[in-house]
């Protein structure tokens, strides 16, 4: 099996961009602090990272915190916020990271419920374990992530969008954005019909179908029904540049979503650049992505 088949490559690349670790008690400190000030705990997997550039979004004028919703007789947990008070708000799926929805992923919720949406963020594990109980990235890989099957991670999002329909989100203008494990997951949402459009951040386009996961963005690409902005690395050591021409290449003979469907490479940029709590951040790459967002989520109809 080659590295761009293999699920692992982009879950080493996240592995590789908690690096370098800060083992000090000064780091440590750090590391409780940001944990309190977020509200939501980090995965126990992310926590041996220089933790000091991490942005703090408040919840002055939200609603914000821990929710759920039921899919197939099973709660699922999410992490929600949007301006309190409002209804008929576009609305923003947020798609975690491998580590699941700890405080990066709930404070990137309260920045876009800051622009007025109502963004949420689900438990896409929950059935089958939580990711914070892992300090080990094999046993985090073979254990949990491998388990959960892209279907019922469908599910779960049309649920959530469900969830949004009901407690004052406008589902017609609905977007979904996610960052590596939940970066793929944009592109397979995308071919739904669910949602207006997707940033996927980093996300794998390739891999070894499974049982779990039978298809890839890869092999979704040219039925896309929503457009797709695609925001990498340049230096991404887990998914090479020729992947994402191959996807290129396959987006400009597909349905019209396809066709207008966009890549952004930042050649100086690795894995996780818009993680703002690992040493892999680049300011500069990271918040012109987020501008290039939130003018797609406007340019499609997602606001």
């Amino acid at each position: 099996m080659s590295s761009l088949d293999d699920p692992r490559s982009d879950l080493q690349a996240d592995f590789d961009s908690l690096r370098p670790g800060d083992s000090s008690a000064q780091g440590a400190t750090r590391r409780t602090a940001l944990k309190a000030a977020l509200g939501v705990g980090y995965a126990a997997a992310t926590l041996p990272i220089a933790a000091q550039t991490a942005i703090t979004t408040s919840d002055d004028g939200l609603q914000a915190g821990p929710i759920s919703y039921t899919v197939d007789g099973f709660k699922v947990p999410a992490y929600a916020a949007a301006p309190s008070g409002k209804t008929g708000l576009p609305v923003i799926l947020v798609i975690q990271e491998i580590f699941g929805v700890h405080g990066y992923i709930a404070d990137t919720c309260r920045r876009f419920a800051k622009l007025g949406y109502l963004a949420i963020a689900p438990e896409l594990y929950a059935r089958q374990g939580d990711p914070r109980n892992y300090t080990e990235i094999p046993k985090l890989q073979s254990e949990l992530v491998s388990k959960v099957p892209d279907a019922q991670v469908m599910a779960d999002l049309d649920g959530a969008l469900q969830y949004a329909a009901l407690n004052g989100g406008d589902v017609s203008k609905a977007g979904i954005t996610g960052f590596c494990w939940g970066g793929r997951i944009v592109w397979l949402y995308a071919a739904t019909g669910k949602v207006k459009a997707g940033v996927a951040w980093y996300g794998r386009l390739v891999g070894q179908a499974s049982e779990n996961t039978p298809r890839h963005p890869v092999d979704v690409a040219a039925a896309l029904k929503a457009p797709v902005l695609g925001l990498y690395g340049g230096r991404d050591q887990g998914i090479p540049l020729d992947t994402i021409d191959k996807v290129k290449s396959i987006l400009a003979t597909g349905s019209d979503a396809a066709r207008i469907s966009q890549f952004v490479v930042y050649p100086e940029a690795g894995h996780a650049f818009h993680a703002d709590y690992r040493p892999s951040y680049l300011k500069a790459p990271a918040e012109d992505g987020w501008q290039r967002a939130l003018a797609w989520f406007k340019a499609n109809g997602v606001a």
